[in-house]
């Protein structure tokens, strides 16, 4: 999984979008989060797996930095890479672009917790 890129393309539906037909700040970070499960699908897992093994990932931190809007029915590539990967969190990165322009950036951490909240080692299958 480490040195991981994956990319999906997504277009902006109307329900995402605010009153001025641009896509609502929050929505970024759910595209972010459709990048993360995207990827592992891309590497033969799915998240469902993941939580049938009684396993969880949890955003501990994240950001994101707005560069340019995205309007109602712009069609969008997010590229999401793997940063970093330790014993029991990941980190990504993304990039959201329309043609050549960069419309926002940002990372989440995700951290492996069981169902009681417990931070737990990530499953060797995720691991470098």
């Amino acid at each position: 999984m480490a040195e991981a890129v994956h990319e999906i393309e997504i277009r902006v539906r109307y329900q995402e979008t605010d009153g001025q037909r641009r896509l609502h700040h929050a929505n970024y970070l759910t595209y972010f989060e459709m990048g993360r499960t995207e990827m592992l699908r891309a590497l033969g897992r799915t998240y469902r797996e993941f939580e049938e093994a009684g396993l969880f990932m949890v955003v501990s931190d994240l950001s994101c930095k707005y560069h340019a809007p995205a309007d109602y029915d712009d069609l969008l590539r997010l590229r999401t890479r793997v940063e970093k990967i330790g014993a029991a969190h990941i980190k990504h990165a993304y990039e959201l672009i329309r043609g050549t322009t960069i419309l926002a950036t940002g990372t989440t951490t995700v951290v492996c917790v069981d169902q009681e909240g417990k931070i737990r080692r990530l499953p060797d299958w995720m691991l470098p």
